[in-house]
């Protein structure tokens, strides 16, 4: 038990960093950059507050724990925008293949077998195959959206954001997961992008 107990508090211990790591996005209200740990925090409520936008059968619980440990890979990697760098660094093969290596470290931390579970976890939620995955990874793209419109543009301006990248980038993940939400949130962005 007290091996267990060890292991478990590094572990949370560690995910502490995550609120060290600096985003791109900004708080809604443009003052200040967030951090991964509130960026985590705030999807976690967007899941249980746009639970309805999910389709039949996601189970809410479950994408809420994909979405706290989801970037937990940033506090080795840090955070890498999707718009930087004509969005190719967020899915290049350097940037996957350090956070499945930061994954290994992270995980590796808690007793093996819920390590391998919180694993699988994130791991599912990379994938973006299954129904809970796929609403979890469309409120991480649609929770960045809502900071820009209510910030003044964000980092559509810092990134200069078209609006064609925003749909490709961005919508295309939205609408997998939760179509009708899409709809809603392209209707707000459309006119910042004239």
């Amino acid at each position: 038990m007290t091996d267990r107990l060890e292991a478990q508090f590094a572990f949370l211990n560690e995910a502490d960093r995550l609120k060290h790591v600096m985003r791109a996005t900004t708080t809604v209200d443009g003052a200040r950059p967030e951090n991964s740990g509130e960026h985590s925090w705030h999807l976690a409520l967007y899941a249980v507050v746009l639970a309805d936008q999910a389709e039949p059968g996601v189970d809410i619980n479950r994408v809420i724990r994909m979405l706290l440990i989801h970037d937990l890979v940033e506090i080795d990697v840090g955070d890498v925008p999707i718009h930087s760098a004509n969005g190719l660094a967020h899915a290049s093969v350097e940037t996957t293949t350090a956070e499945a290596k930061a994954a290994d470290r992270i995980f590796g931390l808690l007793p093996p077998d819920l390590g391998a579970s919180l694993r699988a976890l994130w791991e599912e939620f990379e994938g973006a195959q299954s129904p809970d995955a796929r609403f979890a990874k469309s409120l991480d793209r649609v929770q960045p959206v809502m900071a820009n419109l209510m910030s003044g543009g964000g980092t559509w301006k810092t990134y200069d954001v078209t609006f064609q990248q925003l749909e490709d980038r961005v919508g295309v993940k939205i609408a997998k997961g939760a179509p009708t939400l899409w709809d809603w949130v392209k209707t707000k962005a459309r006119p910042w992008f004239g």
